[in-house]
């Protein structure tokens, strides 16, 4: 039986920020615009590789390399001022028209927020900034603490000991099934909403709560029962 959780941490790229606006930045250097997301996907691939055999590379290297193997398998040479254009678009990506009502909502029934992410503290906060709602999170935790890549169980346990709680008493909210399979690893509550992926995988854990929004997402966590 899961409870209502103490505080709720969330996915950060694509859960609540949109890849769409790198889209042109991708046209802009001769890649199709639906070479973004074979670029994310690598990005995490080789990031999760990286992982499993015991290295660590920060989100920005594994990102930087996995860009230029695209760019070369098109036959395409960018300069590196370009590369750095695309990379830099990651600090300036727009919320979800959903986010800051979500989270206002559990500021509303008293509830924490963090982020929880496998970029930077540095370019997470940015976003937080530039979206008008930084003071919505109480904060954020990055693979760059532990040196792993989610959904690697110690990100998780990092995110437990930031928020100053048990692991049953954290939630994780995430648009991704591998995000939330390596959550429920770790022995966190989970809520799955669709985003960029429609359906969930059916070979991962299935999550505590399934929405159809963020919004009804976070509202599912909050109407679990309350803990003893």
């Amino acid at each position: 039986m899961r409870h209502r959780p103490a505080a709720v941490a969330f996915d950060v790229i694509e859960t609540l920020f949109s890849l769409e606006p790198l889209k042109p930045k991708f046209k802009e250097a001769g890649l199709a615009a639906e070479s973004l997301q074979v670029w994310y996907a690598r990005t995490l691939r080789d990031g999760l590789a990286l992982d499993l055999t015991g290295q660590f590379r920060s989100f920005r290297d594994v990102a930087h390399s996995a860009l230029q193997g695209l760019l070369a398998e098109h036959g395409l040479q960018t300069a590196e001022g370009q590369i750095d254009t695309i990379l830099n678009g990651l600090s300036e990506l727009p919320a979800h028209s959903d986010v800051q009502p979500s989270l206002e909502l559990l500021r509303s029934a008293g509830i924490s927020a963090i982020a929880l992410t496998n970029g930077s503290a540095q370019n997470t906060r940015k976003l937080f900034q530039r979206a008008g709602f930084e003071h919505l999170v109480a904060r954020i935790t990055s693979i760059d603490q532990v040196q792993r890549w989610k959904p690697a169980r110690p990100v998780y346990l990092q995110a437990v000991l930031d928020a100053g709680v048990e692991p049953d008493q954290l939630a994780l909210v995430a648009a991704h099934a591998w995000d939330i399979q390596g959550a429920h690893g770790a022995g966190l509550t989970t809520a799955w909403f669709p985003r960029t992926e429609k359906r969930f995988s059916e070979v991962m854990e299935k999550p505590d709560v399934k929405s159809g929004t963020l919004l009804e997402a976070v509202q599912g966590l909050l109407d679990l029962p309350m803990a003893g």
